[in-house]
């Protein structure tokens, strides 16, 4: 989110994997971070925008799967496996060696200053997936 902010842009896999948090592991309506990247986007479209985020919401037409949510700590992993990425946008993580850098909660006395997670993305994921099979038995 501080890319987002600092420069207006962020690559596909991030915002996918920001949309998916925002919107399966915090249930947050799917309008509020398609409102914020709207207004912070310097490359936001009309036609992209909002169905890229009913994508990843389930909720558009050829919608991602519910069940499809991103792990961010995986995808950081897979993609940014020597935490160059984070780092760059996150110096309180500069000093974390490349393992850590992804994880920085499970080491907070390296990670000074560096949040906590919100929530659990395991139990955050079950939840969703409940809150997704609920819906649909309606």
């Amino acid at each position: 989110m501080r890319q987002l902010w600092q420069t207006g842009w962020m690559h596909n896999r991030v915002r996918m994997a920001a949309a998916s948090f925002l919107v399966k592991n915090l249930l947050a309506d799917w309008r509020l971070g398609e409102a914020w990247f709207w207004d912070t986007l310097v490359d936001a479209d009309a036609a992209s925008n909002p169905a890229n985020w009913q994508w990843v919401a389930g909720s558009g037409a050829d919608a991602s799967p519910y069940f499809r949510i991103f792990n961010p700590v995986a995808q950081s992993k897979k993609f940014d496996a020597g935490g160059r990425y984070l780092r760059g946008f996150i110096p309180e993580l500069a000093d974390l060696d490349d393992r850590a850098v992804h994880e920085p909660w499970k080491n907070p006395a390296a990670a000074s200053g560096y949040p906590g997670p919100l929530v659990g993305l395991q139990e955050s994921r079950e939840r969703a997936l409940d809150t997704y099979q609920q819906l649909e038995a309606k």
